[in-house]
């Protein structure tokens, strides 16, 4: 550590001829004395929206609380605006279309399954199929209690992300969770723009 630095005799002259010159900002207000009490503590600002309460270190968390912040993947996608006609939306969500052509990732990597699927959807919209079911499997619970919890079925929320961009992202006018019929949670209708 670093010793203070004092002022020699010629820095504290100068700045005795600076100090001298200057004219207050408010003449009328008195000068205060600095606080000579060493860092105050902070006082805890509560606001009414805040979403986290206050915390101590030392404090245990509340085993009550989610620690997961994110929303569940199937309430994101629900939350999307709906992009195509809102009857054939409704009966893509019933299960009530029947997919034109089915890719199953299930059981690949996500090395293996990104160009695949990249050729699939790509390749569907260039014959001009319209509902896709894209098929990833629920997945496996692989949390081991690492301090970063990893997700339930890694390609099930991998997919969607894939979907949302380029090159894809051009192709899709809709996702969605399939119906039961189709697969569920572990598959995704992908309704397709007509290509150009």
């Amino acid at each position: 550590m670093r010793k203070p630095r004092h002022l020699s005799q010629e820095e504290r002259a100068l700045w005795d001829r600076v100090a001298d010159r200057t004219v207050p900002l408010h003449p009328n207000q008195k000068r205060s004395a600095p606080d000579p009490s060493p860092n105050p503590k902070p006082k805890p600002t509560t606001r009414a929206a805040d979403p986290l309460p206050q915390f101590r270190v030392g404090q245990k968390a509340d085993p009550e609380r989610k620690h997961d912040v994110m929303r569940p993947l199937v309430d994101r996608l629900a939350a999307a605006p709906v992009n195509m006609d809102n009857k054939s939306f409704g009966k893509m969500k019933r299960g009530k279309l029947k997919p034109e052509a089915r890719i199953d990732l299930h059981g690949m990597t996500l090395a293996e399954a990104h160009p695949e699927l990249v050729a699939f959807i790509l390749g569907s919209q260039a014959v001009g199929r319209r509902l896709v079911l894209v098929i990833t499997g629920k997945g496996k619970d692989r949390d081991e209690g690492d301090p970063i919890p990893t997700r339930f079925g890694v390609l099930r929320h991998q997919v969607p992300k894939w979907l949302s961009l380029p090159p894809l992202s051009q192709a899709i006018l809709q996702v969605t969770p399939a119906h039961m019929r189709h697969g569920g949670h572990g598959a995704y209708y992908v309704y397709l723009r007509r290509s150009r």
